[in-house]
């Protein structure tokens, strides 16, 4: 594996050699909700002793529906970031959506995100590969694992080289639905980039139902036996009430018996 996610500023535990965590709510919708999941995953990581990355949207900017909830403001999850970076002491990443707009951003966070729908944009990617930061790429939906490795090529053209994670986010099948192909877990090892499976989103019903907490379970545990690097998962203390995506998320209070138990399966699988 060529990168060593030791250097990702504040990142713990990775002497553990235990599976890494993205994880937190799906947007940023106050200051007291961003902060109680962000200590309450930190408090859950270090007790596991689990690599740990805070994720939260600063914005929803690729909303579906007009009257959709986007963001609390730029300047006012600035200061919730720094809050929980000056009080936590963990890494955080957020997703960006321009190549020009976001420098205040992206000098706040450790990891920069780059969403599904836009990993293909050349002038984010370059923005991103050329800030030295760690980025983690999401595969789109509609990519093939043979043409995403050319979105892998064209950071690592733009500097990030070892600085990179990707993630897979599941396939488009038939309309709106979302498959998990475990084979891209498996032979996406070839590109030497830690594998990161998002287990909340290629979950969510085509028919905007509530994710049944069960299924992201059995999925995690698949996704950890077929030998991923990482996880990525969206969470809430109250998802029914949540701001944006609340139906897909995972309980917070379920997030430390799902942890433990993909301990478990990784220690299984080795």
């Amino acid at each position: 594996m060529k990168n060593n996610i030791n250097t990702i500023p504040n990142i713990r535990h990775t002497d553990s050699k235990k599976f890494l965590l993205i994880a937190g709510p799906c947007a940023i919708e106050d200051r007291n909700t961003t902060f109680q999941i962000a200590q309450e995953l930190k408090n859950i990581t270090d007790e596991l002793q689990i690599p740990f990355i805070f994720k939260a949207s600063y914005a929803k900017m690729n909303r579906t529906r007009y009257d959709s909830f986007q963001s609390i403001g730029v300047y006012n999850c600035l200061r919730i970031f720094r809050e929980i970076k000056d009080i936590l002491h963990i890494p955080i990443t957020t997703d960006i959506h321009s190549g020009r707009l976001e420098s205040a951003i992206i000098d706040c966070v450790d990891v920069i995100q780059i969403p599904a729908l836009l990993c293909r944009q050349t002038d984010i990617i370059e923005q991103a590969a050329k800030s030295g930061k760690w980025i983690n790429i999401k595969k789109a939906q509609w990519m093939s694992l043979h043409d995403f490795y050319h979105v892998l090529e064209k950071a690592n053209h733009f500097g990030a080289k070892n600085k990179i994670l990707w993630t897979e986010r599941g396939s488009f099948f038939g309309y709106q639905d979302i498959i998990a192909d475990f084979k891209n877990i498996y032979f996406g090892k070839v590109f030497e980039r830690p594998v990161i499976v998002d287990i909340t989103h290629p979950m969510k019903s085509a028919y905007d139902e509530e994710t049944d907490p069960q299924l992201i379970e059995r999925f995690a545990k698949a996704a950890i036996a077929m030998g991923a690097d990482g996880i990525f998962m969206e969470t809430h203390p109250d998802r029914l009430t949540a701001k944006s995506d609340g139906k897909a998320m995972y309980p917070l209070s379920m997030v430390k018996q799902l942890l433990t138990d993909l301990i478990k399966v990784q220690n299984a699988c080795i």
